[in-house]
């Protein structure tokens, strides 16, 4: 599949991030306590990636506006707390709502990579 969609970290450089890159800039940014990151594509998309350094929440959204899509992990039970927003608002989430962090690099990578969830990712409509 040919991607003709780039991607940009909103509080980074205006220069895009490859699907190889993405992952160490998400790292660096968790390693300097930032767990809310924000990716804006080409064509106007947005990806959210907000994270406690255990779990996250990766969103996909059409635009502004848009309740988009997310990645799930069905039948998790419990909650996870420490997700911390970018205006310093500390959020908990149900552990189905989001994935282990190391599947939630995958799909960002994935995503950025391809414009689509990987075929055998979990993610649910909010639309």
């Amino acid at each position: 599949m040919l991607v003709i969609e780039s991607w940009v970290i909103n509080d980074d450089s205006p220069v895009p991030v490859s699907s190889a890159e993405v992952v160490e800039a998400l790292r660096s940014k968790i390693d300097s306590g930032r767990l809310e990151t924000w990716l804006t594509s080409s064509s106007g998309r947005l990806l959210a990636f907000v994270t406690n350094a255990q779990r996250a929440m990766v969103v996909l959204l059409e635009g502004e506006g848009d309740p988009g899509e997310h990645a799930v992990d069905p039948g998790t039970a419990g909650s996870s707390d420490g997700f911390v927003l970018s205006n310093g608002q500390g959020d908990e989430y149900p552990d189905e709502d989001t994935v282990p962090i190391r599947e939630a690099f995958r799909l960002v990578e994935h995503i950025v990579g391809m414009g689509s969830w990987p075929a055998d990712a979990r993610w649910v409509v909010d639309r």
